[in-house]
């Protein structure tokens, strides 16, 4: 299976109605939380809560926290998102799919509707 893109939308949850459009947002089965560029969250105004220590593929790194909706065909969540200074694309992390209800199906690479469990 290739890399999945999706286009998403992204907004600060006190101003919904500002979206950014994100075209080719990469889902990333392997990263825990979504990652936005310093340029998004500048432009909408994501309010920073806390710094965490996340593990990448070049090492560990300081990053901001913050919160986004995320919006997706339809389906709409309000998620973690890490605020990545050096990374210059959106990374969809699995704790956004699983809000939005959904997951990555292994055989067409596309997204794909889950049942929301309460067990």
């Amino acid at each position: 299976m290739g890399h999945v893109r999706v286009k998403i939308r992204i907004a600060n949850p006190t101003r919904h109605q500002e979206f950014v459009d994100v075209d080719d947002a990469l889902v990333d089965t392997g990263a825990t939380w979504t990652t936005v560029t310093r340029d998004i969250a500048d432009r909408l105004g994501l309010q920073v809560v806390d710094q965490v220590q996340a593990d990448t593929a070049a090492g560990e790194v300081t990053v901001d926290h913050s919160f986004a909706l995320i919006q997706y065909d339809g389906k709409q969540s309000i998620s973690d998102v890490l605020v990545n200074d050096t990374l210059r694309e959106v990374l969809v992390g699995v704790v956004t799919l699983e809000g939005l209800r959904l997951a990555v199906d292994p055989h067409s690479g596309r997204l794909v509707d889950t049942k929301l469990l309460l067990m």
